[in-house]
């Protein structure tokens, strides 16, 4: 599977023919970016499965602890944690048969990249996902 970072089409490809999204530090403050990017995500038409140890609940919606325990398939694991979370994140990812990994603006660990393209997954890094839908659609 290829690094999207440098591919515009494999990166519509990835947005146009996903249907869920795990935002991995989903905030439930109104003013956090996680927060904003998952909004506007739901707005486009994903699904949205917010995933926060410390929240039960946003907006009315379950929160999950940990990306094992949503039951049904993601297509994204869009990430807001540091880097140094990356690793444990790629592992659960990797366990879900997420299709794609997708960190936000500043989040860039290159053997986590490594770790998931060597497991099948398409990797975008260090790439706002609002940013990138709108550019490209």
């Amino acid at each position: 599977m290829p690094n999207l970072q440098e591919d515009d089409n494999a990166i519509r490809d990835v947005l146009t023919q996903a249907k869920t999204i795990a935002v991995v530090g989903h905030s439930d403050q109104r003013d956090r970016t996680s927060y904003q990017i998952a909004q506007f995500l739901r707005s486009v038409g994903y699904t949205v499965y917010p995933v926060n140890p410390l929240i039960k609940v946003i907006d009315d919606q379950r929160c999950y602890a940990a990306l094992s325990e949503i039951t049904q398939p993601v297509d994204i694991v869009n990430i807001f944690r540091r880097s140094e979370y990356l690793p444990e994140i790629v592992t659960e990812a990797i366990a879900i048969n997420a299709k794609t990994l997708w960190t936000q603006l500043g989040i860039v660990d290159s053997a986590s990249a490594q770790t998931a393209l060597d497991a099948g997954l398409n990797v975008v890094m260090d790439a706002c996902i609002k940013i990138e839908y709108l550019r490209l659609s």
